[in-house]
């Protein structure tokens, strides 16, 4: 669900202007998963913009008032989650928490750090959606210690299906403040994206793993 869709617009082309999305429908790029993209997308370049990186703690900061306001920690996906949910954390007066892609193997060898105790509602901020791995990992973990997952927030999400499903299956909400399919859109009013390339960057979101045989 995109959170304020007037946000998203505006938001995707301030994406598309940073360069923190860079289309290539010609010269794909090429993700660790294996997969072929003709996107790629750094929302770690939104750090650099402090009027863009307020404006999206603000959208996200609201839609948890209105949505989830008994909301105990917030916490952020290890690494490019974390100064966002921080930025959330603070402006909310929350504890705030992070998710380790894995455990430490020194110390404790704990995987959250920050602490999240038992039965506390938390809301978990990721930078991006691809194929919902890294989001769901870190609801499982937090699961695991007892932890109610309330929601899944992202900046971007570039709505495969699989993902969908995924997220379906692991009984998790998702919202995202903008997508894939506002991005095009904008792409091809502000001249980022051709015309003729739509056909193309749709077949890739629709298929990624065997994109673009």
């Amino acid at each position: 669900m995109i959170i304020d869709k007037e946000f998203s617009r505006e938001l995707a082309l301030r994406l598309l202007e940073i360069n923190a999305v860079i289309l290539r429908p010609h010269e794909p790029f090429k993700w660790t998963s294996g997969w072929n993209s003709p996107i790629y997308c750094d929302n770690r370049l939104t750090m650099r913009y402090p009027e863009l990186r307020t404006k999206i703690a603000e959208h996200i900061s609201a839609y948890i008032k209105e949505n989830h306001p008994d909301t105990h920690v917030i916490t952020g996906t290890a690494t490019a989650g974390i100064p966002h949910a921080a930025w959330v954390a603070d402006r909310l007066g929350k504890p705030l928490a992070y998710v380790r892609g894995k455990p430490k193997t020194h110390g404790t060898t704990s995987q959250i750090e920050g602490g999240v105790k038992k039965d506390e509602k938390t809301i978990v901020i990721e930078d991006l959606i691809s194929t919902g791995e890294s989001a769901i990992t870190a609801a499982e973990v937090l699961r695991f210690v007892g932890a109610n997952v309330e929601s899944i927030i992202s900046i971007f999400n570039y709505g495969f299906n699989q993902a969908n499903n995924r997220f379906k299956q692991a009984d998790l909400n998702i919202a995202y403040l903008t997508d894939y399919e506002t991005l095009i859109s904008i792409g091809v009013k502000h001249g980022y994206v051709d015309q003729n390339d739509l056909e193309l960057l749709n077949q890739w979101r629709l298929k990624p793993e065997t994109w673009p045989s």
